[in-house]
């Protein structure tokens, strides 16, 4: 029997509140997200050159437009899945085009005098080059000639080697505009936190979820994330201020830097002679996250909000189209104006209303409890929470302000779960007693109160069973109810779990190398500190110089106070060794993909001193494991 099949049908509470939901009427919708279209990915499913699935759209065609909401999706989630199942190649004004619906985000294409420049070249190198393809098929062939990052997510140029090579770039044939601190924030942003937040990114987009009415429908800011390796060309031109222009292949482009928005390192841009002006991640057809479930430093929604009011000072009274790195555009300078108006209202409001409670001394879950969207942003798709949620953010924006603790002492420091858990257990008068409340509260439809309760149960026993299937089935009925893609992905996925146990997930550590070997020296020596298990190495204190022949850098790695410190531009006189190598050596011995002696005994790295020196750092490295648990010990 299938997964699939052993999914429960919703709770007639479910069904209860599922049909109290209120449903975005604006009919333009569809008709936006359907404007311009050409034709599609010829057979809609992308394989990579294994023949694996990168995606399949095919599987979501229970989306079809016409189909009503099941009582396992919420109505107005199902409403904007439909919207984001349409693909295919889509004409967004004369000389611009977008392939939408073939991977989380969007990749455009401008016809310049000579080629094409690509706007955001998605999240693998499959999917691009299939968009790339499907681009030819109907418009001819077009060498690419530019492209642009508009942000530092994997989704915006992990494929880009799938558009252009890094011998095109290094010959000049094509360029590479990203905003300044693009290479320092992409590598950055995700390597000191990786494995925790790839394996977070299960719970947020949901791909072991099976895609079905009771599984997987939508990710919020497009259908599904495809599987594959990204990859990573650095930029050749970096924009520095909000004003710089340039002129690509004739076509002209005034830049609007963003940073610290929806990204850290993030840009929107105008095209006058186009009339068109690329919002990038700032504006979508959803409220976005000010801080992803799967963990990322926390978004600035009043300077997000800012920065729209700028882009609609600078360009709005020019600008006929409005497009973005997800979704669909908008047309005609009142709606365009209209929709930017509420995005940048939004996020203003967010931030202003949780400030204004917690001045008033509301904690982050008081807050959150507290704030109900306003039907100003109700009546729209694009304001309501698909992918962020309005719990989540005003959380987010109490963190940024005043940090995780509410101020109360007594949450200080509470005990772990499992330790919490056991006293929880006793206090209720044993599993028994707890098991028999959580089953009454299910019952009564009170699938919060559930949740609480049986996580305290499930972390002082795991093995307990009855309150394992209870739990799933509360996680279950909560993400039928949940108008948050991310939300419903969570949920489902932690209900998975649950039945099944965590994912035999191998080879993290390889994965990301097409980002990881953009890394600087210091941000591999970061990630490689991070790793240090202290308790191993009290008492030790050692130097360890590097000399990196292709950089013609020198660095210093020191172990001290069982913590890893280096100093870049010198070597150090008592060193215990000096070794000599390449960058990426260092990079692939890091991820795992060779060893130090595999690499000495190659000739491909010089040891002078002693070399046993090495095991005291990197004998005691840590490995973490992507398959840890979450919901459960």
């Amino acid at each position: 029997m299938s997964r699939t099949e052993l999914h429960k049908p919703a709770t007639a509470h479910t069904k209860a509140r599922n049909a109290t939901v209120t449903i975005p009427t604006d009919a333009g919708d569809f008709e936006r997200a359907t404007r311009g279209f050409i034709a599609p990915h010829p057979t809609g499913h992308i394989v990579d050159a294994t023949g694996r699935t990168v995606i399949n759209v095919n599987d979501y065609d229970f989306l079809a437009v016409g189909n009503p909401a099941p009582d396992t999706v919420n109505p107005s989630l199902w409403r904007h899945a439909q919207l984001n199942h349409h693909h295919g190649l889509f004409e967004v004004r004369k000389d611009v085009y977008q392939v939408r619906g073939y991977d989380i985000s969007n990749i455009t294409f401008l016809r310049g005098n000579t080629g094409w420049l690509v706007i955001d070249p998605l999240t693998t190198e499959q999917t691009a080059r299939d968009s790339y393809e499907l681009v030819t098929a109907q418009l001819g062939f077009l060498p690419v000639v530019a492209v642009i990052y508009t942000h530092s997510h994997t989704d915006h140029f992990g494929g880009v080697l799938g558009v252009t090579t890094q011998e095109e770039v290094d010959a000049g044939r094509c360029i590479v505009i990203a905003p300044e601190h693009f290479m320092h924030e992409t590598v950055g942003e995700n390597v000191i936190a990786g494995p925790a937040m790839g394996r977070r990114a299960l719970f947020q987009f949901g791909p072991l979820l099976p895609a079905a009415p009771t599984g997987h429908i939508d990710c919020g800011l497009g259908n599904s994330v495809p599987i594959g390796p990204p990859g990573l060309i650095a930029p050749t031109h970096d924009i520095t201020f909000t004003g710089e222009e340039m002129t690509v292949d004739g076509i002209r482009i005034i830049f609007q830097l963003t940073p610290e928005s929806e990204a850290p390192a993030e840009m929107n841009f105008f095209f006058p002679d186009l009339n068109a002006l690329c919002m990038a991640e700032n504006c979508n057809h959803t409220m976005h996250n000010l801080i992803p479930i799967r963990g990322a430093l926390v978004r600035n929604a009043m300077n997000w909000s800012k920065y729209i009011n700028e882009a609609m000072e600078l360009f709005g009274a020019q600008t006929d189209v409005v497009f973005t790195s997800h979704h669909w555009p908008r047309w005609g300078n009142e709606d365009l104006m209209g929709f930017l108006t509420n995005q940048r209202d939004l996020y203003k409001w967010m931030h202003d209303q949780t400030m204004r409670w917690a001045n008033h001394g509301l904690v982050a879950a008081e807050i959150a409890e507290t704030l109900q969207l306003p039907e100003e942003f109700l009546a729209n798709d694009h304001t309501r929470g698909y992918y962020g949620d309005l719990v989540h953010n005003s959380k987010a924006v109490y963190q940024r302000y005043l940090s995780w603790y509410d101020g109360n002492p007594a949450n200080l420091k509470k005990y772990p779960p499992v330790e919490a858990g056991k006293r929880y257990v006793e206090l209720a008068g044993g599993a028994d007693a707890l098991l028999a409340k959580a089953r009454a509260a299910f019952d009564a439809g009170d699938y919060r109160w559930v949740v609480e309760l049986l996580n305290h149960l499930i972390f002082a026993d795991a093995s307990n069973q009855a309150a394992r299937d209870l739990q799933a089935d509360t996680f279950e009925q909560m993400g039928y109810q949940a108008e948050s893609a991310t939300f419903r992905n969570a949920y489902l996925n932690g209900a998975q779990e649950l039945r099944y146990g965590p994912p035999p997930l191998t080879g993290g550590a390889g994965r990301g190398r097409g980002i990881l070997r953009a890394m600087s020296v210091e941000q591999v020596f970061d990630t490689i500190a991070v790793r240090l298990k202290s308790e191993e190495v009290g008492g030790q204190k050692l130097f360890i110089n590097w000399t990196f022949t292709d950089l013609n850098e020198k660095w210093v790695l020191g172990l001290s106070n069982r913590t890893l410190f280096h100093v870049q531009g010198r070597h150090e006189f008592s060193a215990a060794a000096t070794l000599t190598m390449e960058r990426m050596t260092l990079v692939d011995i890091v991820t795992q993909q060779t060893t130090f002696m595999d690499q000495v005994n190659g000739g491909n790295i010089t040891v002078d001193g002693d070399a046993s020196a090495l095991l005291t750092i990197f004998g005691n490295l840590d490995v973490f494991t992507p398959g840890f648990h979450i919901v459960e010990p």
